[in-house]
């Protein structure tokens, strides 16, 4: 199993203080927030992203994805979103990411409706993604947090650069189980987000273990091999525990649960 944090846990942290974090507490990758009031986002020269790969290359830590915000469902003209989506992928090969993550964004839409435009531009996204081999993934999230709803749009695409992250909160509040998820999903799958909660009422981010999501379950579906990102969602609790300190015990927390003597 090869882990990764998001830099949604440490909220604005400079990129060499996130590097030693990762390499420190034994995390072979980070999932980057791409957001202007992070250090790293679309805005960025070319001098200073060559300077966060360099920092990332030398750490021996992977940047594992930029993690977007371009909603693909939403209403709207079609132009600002590819725009967003181009800006994303250039960054993610600038880096040398593999994936972009996006959202779904679809809103109040007639569901038909969210999947087709989602469809759509997606699909427009694919060719310049497979010219710089980076891939982008559609979590589920918000109109489209079932694993079986963004296995209907990245399936309606079709193109093997159009890929899904599985964001384990969201298929659960949607009252998907993990094996279902999984099954709709593993065709498509680029990694997996992990989190804890204590309910689906109260989603302020736990240490993992500590909460009610089935992550042995969601484990239990996975190649030995695969990528598993703990998204700790500091920054919209900014109440929640520190991220830094809980580190090591979520390691170990998440290779206990996917040896195979539990």
């Amino acid at each position: 199993m090869k882990l990764a944090f998001s830099t949604l846990g440490v909220p604005g942290m400079p990129v060499a203080d996130v590097v030693r974090l990762a390499s420190g507490h034994g995390y072979q990758g980070v999932e980057l927030r791409a957001h202007p009031e992070e250090p790293v986002h679309p805005g960025l020269g070319p001098a200073e992203r060559a300077a966060v790969a360099d920092e990332f290359k030398r750490g021996g830590v992977e940047i594992l994805n930029v993690a977007g915000y371009a909603k693909v469902a939403a209403a709207g003209d079609d132009e600002p979103v590819l725009a967003e989506l181009a800006g994303l992928v250039q960054l993610a090969h600038d880096l040398g990411a593999p994936y972009v993550r996006v959202f779904p964004g679809g809103g109040d839409q007639d569901p038909a409706e969210a999947d087709a435009v989602a469809a759509r531009r997606l699909g427009a996204a694919a060719p310049q993604a497979a010219d710089l081999g980076v891939r982008i993934l559609l979590e589920t999230h918000d109109s489209h947090r079932a694993g079986a709803d963004v296995a209907r749009v990245v399936g309606t695409v079709g193109h093997g650069q159009i890929g899904a992250i599985w964001d384990v909160m969201h298929t659960w509040l949607a009252g998907e189980e993990p094996a279902a998820s999984h099954a709709v999903l593993a065709p498509h799958l680029g990694y997996v987000q992990f989190k804890d909660i204590a309910s689906a009422e109260d989603t302020t981010p736990l240490a993992l273990g500590t909460g009610v999501l089935p992550l042995k379950a969601c484990l239990d579906t996975l190649d030995p091999d695969s990528w598993v990102c703990w998204e700790y969602e500091k920054r919209w609790y900014p109440g929640a525990a520190d991220l830094p300190e809980l580190l090591t015990a979520g390691r170990e927390h998440i290779l206990r649960l996917g040896s195979p003597k539990q």
